[in-house]
């Protein structure tokens, strides 16, 4: 069930239950067997210090998506099994199961097994999901609040989240990261042509003149094998005609003259073919290779009148050839094929340069108007976190007087800076400054504030959250660190105004604090001969009492204690 809150500071308030039923652990650390019951209001977690009260977070840290140590299990011969039942009926998740193909249940079991070898296998509703999708519904379950995370208000990161949840500047904060990082991925491909044409000017002159070398050669009009061979036959031209002469004398001039013998020869059959009708068909052949000796002397005639020694044509073909061979030697070419591809390989090179000294123009342009789009978009999104900063100044104030701190101020300093700042979170620059007594200068938080003072504010800011979002069931350890006595009642008080609209586990080791919780769950170890084991029990109204005693006076409490007890208790 969802409810708005009408007087508060922050006009979104919406407040959200979600409910943490039980908590079942299993061969883990020095925890055996236990099933913890919460209730929907405050619960209180209390025991003897080693007890394992932190065992209990570690354990519920397995359910929220973080890594798994073997070396945790109580039994190695058995798996470590953690399993939690949340009642979300109300929340709206049905969506988030049916994105990731999980089957709801409005009582939803998250488990979490572990092996002695290592491996952990994690289910929602039995469905087997890994650990990204553990952790991005765990988020939406629970929460914990140690001692560590108190630190975190020094961080700038966490301070501005704060602000943010707040202000309710989520649309705008979603659209400004759009504009953020179609900048920044534009800026990346800026750089990364710049560097690629930076690295390519440096053998842009080489190209150029390896490309001009091959484009002078002409080499689209050289035919390599014909010029070869045109220069072999200027080579033996002499040679080449005397043989021709000599050949064609042999067929038709000399004293052998074979055409004109095989002429003879032709007659002298045709004179006895009447006689011998089968020498018809060597007549014919005869005839044919006459004719064909005739025709090939009269060839060899013609190409020895050709044949021409040209020694300015054999100069020329020798210079083309011996630069051919020259560029084929020098870029490990066997061919003129291979030399042209090479050219107009480099020539696409020397076009990229200059397709690329344009493309840097035209992404500079496109960068500056991403930046100046980015910064309106980032100003925007500044403009609407300031509107909330005196509220939330006034409020913590508030807030502060009622944990005990009433001179305590806490001031935002801010500045805008999108040239300096612009980051995925926008272009603001904040800090905490914080005072704890009156007259003192406000300083950078981290820098003033006790580990008690930190507690308290850290408690009031995150009061001021869950009424700002919706925040899962909030789990304090120890927020109690650096306070006592009526500070930490009234410290305890805040945490029972929270726990009116949120479930909430605190654990804790001071009596005021407890003494505020309605469900009192106790942890205490028991030991045999061979080993210890944490066990934890629901405490009712006396034994709450006695334990609250305790708390205050020592394992025996006095009656004087008891009766501080009931006090604590009725308050």
């Amino acid at each position: 069930m969802t409810k708005r809150i009408s007087n508060s500071p922050f006009p979104h308030i919406f407040l959200n239950l979600r409910m943490l039923k039980t908590l079942r652990i299993s061969n883990y650390a020095i925890i055996n067997e236990a099933e913890i019951p919460f209730s929907d209001k405050m619960n209180i977690i209390t025991g003897e210090t080693g007890a394992g009260k932190s065992i209990l977070l570690g354990a519920l840290s397995l359910i929220l998506g973080e890594r798994a140590d073997s070396k945790v299990l109580f039994s190695k011969d058995k798996k470590c099994v953690v399993e939690a039942e949340f009642e979300i009926s109300h929340y709206g998740l049905k969506s988030f199961f049916e994105d990731e193909n999980i089957d709801y249940e409005d009582l939803t079991i998250i488990r979490r097994e572990l092996t002695d070898n290592g491996k952990s296998r994690a289910f929602i509703n039995d469905t087997p999901v890994n650990l990204n999708v553990l952790q991005k519904l765990s988020d939406k379950l629970i929460t914990i609040h140690s001692q560590h995370e108190t630190m975190d208000l020094g961080d700038s990161i966490f301070q501005l989240t704060v602000i943010d949840a707040l202000a309710n500047t989520k649309e705008l904060l979603d659209n400004y990261k759009t504009q953020y990082h179609s900048w920044k991925l534009c800026s990346k491909k800026l750089r990364e042509t710049e560097e690629i044409t930076s690295k390519a000017l440096s053998e842009k002159d080489f190209i150029e003149f390896q490309f001009e070398e091959l484009d002078k050669a002409e080499l689209d009009t050289i035919d390599q094998v014909e010029l070869e061979s045109e220069l072999t036959q200027l080579t033996h031209a002499e040679e080449i005609k005397r043989n021709l002469i000599q050949s064609v004398a042999l067929l038709e001039n000399d004293i052998v003259n074979v055409s004109g013998n095989l002429r003879l020869v032709i007659t002298q059959l045709n004179a006895i073919v009447k006689y011998t009708p089968e020498l018809e068909s060597y007549i014919q052949r005869l005839e044919s290779g006459y004719i064909e000796i005739k025709d090939i002397t009269r060839d060899l005639e013609n190409k020895s009148e050709l044949v021409v020694a040209n020694t300015s044509r054999s100069e020329e073909i020798t210079q083309q050839l011996n630069i051919l061979y020259r560029l084929q030697k020098k870029h490990n070419c066997n061919s003129t094929e291979n030399l042209i591809i090479l050219r107009d390989q480099l020539k696409e090179k020397l076009n990229i340069f200059s397709n690329s000294e344009e493309e840097i123009e035209k992404l500079k342009k496109e960068q500056n108007k991403l930046f100046i789009q980015t910064t309106l978009a980032a100003k925007k999104l500044s403009e609407k976190r300031i509107a909330v900063f005196v509220t939330l100044e006034q409020s913590v104030s508030k807030l502060l007087i009622e944990v005990g701190m009433k001179d305590a101020v806490l001031k935002i300093k801010h500045e805008f800076d999108a040239d300096n700042f612009l980051s995925e979170s926008g272009a603001d620059h904040i800090q905490y400054l914080f005072s704890a007594n009156k007259g003192s200068t406000l300083q950078d938080i981290k820098k003033v504030a006790s580990g008690g003072e930190l507690s308290r504010l850290m408690l009031c800011i995150k009061s001021l959250l869950v009424k700002s979002v919706a925040l899962p069931t909030l789990i304090f350890d120890e927020i109690d660190t650096g306070v006592s006595g009526e500070i930490a009642n009234k410290v305890g008080n805040i945490l029972v105004k929270l726990s009116a609209n949120h479930q909430l586990i605190a654990i804790t080791h001071l009596p005021q604090i407890a003494s505020k919780g309605q469900h009192h769950l106790f942890v205490y170890k028991e030991s045999n001969t061979k080993t210890t084991n944490t066990k934890l029990k629901v405490l009712n109204t006396d034994e709450r009492l006695t334990e609250i005693a305790k708390m205050l006076s020592g394992e025996k409490p006095t009656k004087a204690a008891m009766e501080n007890a009931k006090e604590l208790m009725e308050k």
